[in-house]
């Protein structure tokens, strides 16, 4: 599909079906990144194939570390024992933010002279506080253009180690980063978080995916209410078979389909033990009067009569957009509160949201760290995604109800999820 291409969405009735989305994003990186470093050959079963990924896939590659598709979803990684061929590179990250943050500390821990440069969006994206810390760490780190956003040179003899500190109120994978770059240094690290920390639930994602590939991660009790990690090092990362889960984030968008429609969807490979935080969706559902069934194996969320909430989505800022097109079709208004650091995403998706949210007809009220959003008679619309993945994917369940609803650049969910409307229209089948 090209740039000006139109998806129109059609209203079918109620969602109803089973569905298992594709691997995890999120654990897919940071798996890659491991296996990337480790002292053999991993493998990665049920690895995302999207645009994301393959931008860490062939950052990887131009270090020089062998990875291959040996099946649909199957990835085989020969890491490099943490000493890659290519010390000297230049790497495009498209708007990866996993890439750029993760790639920008692990290369520095390495050591070697490297430029790391993406879209112009990427270009506008904060990454100053993790140069900070590198910065902290021994490294010469800035921005080519601007000291406080990319494109960031590199330029580092490796990490002796020690303590460094970093804030991660506008993106945790600055600590992710950090964290997955530790082990490489000369002697321990230890990292102390200044102020808060959003998205929490991936910094325990980043822990336990290094855990799985035999590093160690001590978090250190702060008696402020703070947090910091120590990580011994050197350490090596050990090759591993690594499942990866489907991407909870994808999940939401079949949850609230079923919620928005008055349907029943169960989407197979993820509990409420899952790894990734954004499972708790379902409980925002719950709350706005969905009925949620649990297993090992699966959740299914059945639609009921549904009313606005008020709730923190600080933890789980990736689905912000999802709740925004289920609050439509609330009973009463709906607050999304402590999600300031989501303008810096791919696009502002505060004010963006709620720029689209109005032109469905909603009342929409935003501050800093905040949407309210009041539901009204809808009409069409034609909605811009800023190429925006999320907002393509979170306004096209808008028009399984309201028709008229047409998504503009539809393409720009390859960035995560290629196969999402074909995967949405299994549901109606």
């Amino acid at each position: 599909m090209s740039n000006t291409s139109i998806k129109v969405i059609t209203p079918r009735g109620p969602a109803k079906g089973r569905i298992r989305p594709p691997g995890s994003k999120s654990l897919t990186n940071r798996a890659l990144v491991c296996g990337a470093l480790a002292d053999g050959p991993t493998e990665l079963p049920g690895a995302l194939d999207s645009e994301d990924t393959q931008v860490m896939i062939e950052s990887l590659r131009r270090l020089g570390v062998r990875i291959c598709w040996e099946a649909a979803d199957l990835l085989r990684i020969d890491g490099c024992g943490g000493a890659p061929e290519v010390r000297q590179a230049q790497l495009f990250v498209a708007n990866s933010g996993t890439t750029m943050r993760f790639l920008a500390a692990v290369l520095a821990a390495l050591g070697g002279e490297y430029l790391l440069d993406g879209v112009p969006r990427m270009r506008q994206r904060p990454i100053g506080d993790l140069l900070d810390a590198l910065h902290a760490l021994g490294t010469e780190a800035k921005g080519q253009f601007d000291p406080r956003l990319p494109p960031v040179v590199i330029k580092s003899r490796g990490w002796h180690g020690g303590t460094v500190q970093v804030r991660a109120d506008q993106s945790s994978q600055f600590l992710s980063g950090l964290l997955l770059a530790a082990p490489l240094a000369r002697s321990d690290v230890q990292i102390q978080v200044a102020g808060p920390v959003v998205s929490r639930p991936y910094i325990d994602m980043t822990i336990r995916v290094m855990e799985a590939f035999g590093v160690r991660v001590q978090t250190l009790p702060d008696p402020k209410g703070g947090c910091g990690y120590h990580v011994p090092a050197p350490q090596r990362y050990h090759p591993s078979r690594f499942m990866i889960e489907p991407d909870a984030s994808a999940a939401s968008y079949f949850w609230a389909a079923a919620a928005i429609t008055g349907g029943r969807v169960c989407v197979e490979g993820l509990s409420f033990r899952s790894l990734q935080g954004d499972v708790a969706f379902c409980r925002c559902l719950e709350q706005m009067g969905c009925r949620i069934t649990a297993t090992d194996h699966s959740i299914t969320v059945e639609g009921g009569t549904l009313r606005g909430i008020d709730v923190d989505m600080n933890a789980i800022s990736d689905t912000v957009m999802t709740l925004a097109a289920v609050a439509l079709f609330a009973e009463g208004p709906t607050r999304i509160r402590n999600v300031a650091h989501i303008r810096h995403k791919e696009t502002d998706r505060v004010a963006d949201l709620a720029r689209e949210l109005q032109r469905l007809g909603a009342a929409v009220e935003t501050t800093t760290d905040s949407i309210t959003i009041h539901p009204r008679p809808l009409h069409p619309a034609r909605i811009q995604t800023y190429q925006d993945h999320r907002m393509a994917m979170s306004f096209a369940l808008v028009g399984l109800r309201q028709p008229g609803v047409e998504i503009e650049n539809p393409s720009c969910v390859n960035k995560t999820y290629p196969r999402f409307f074909e995967d949405l229209d299994k549901l109606f089948t």
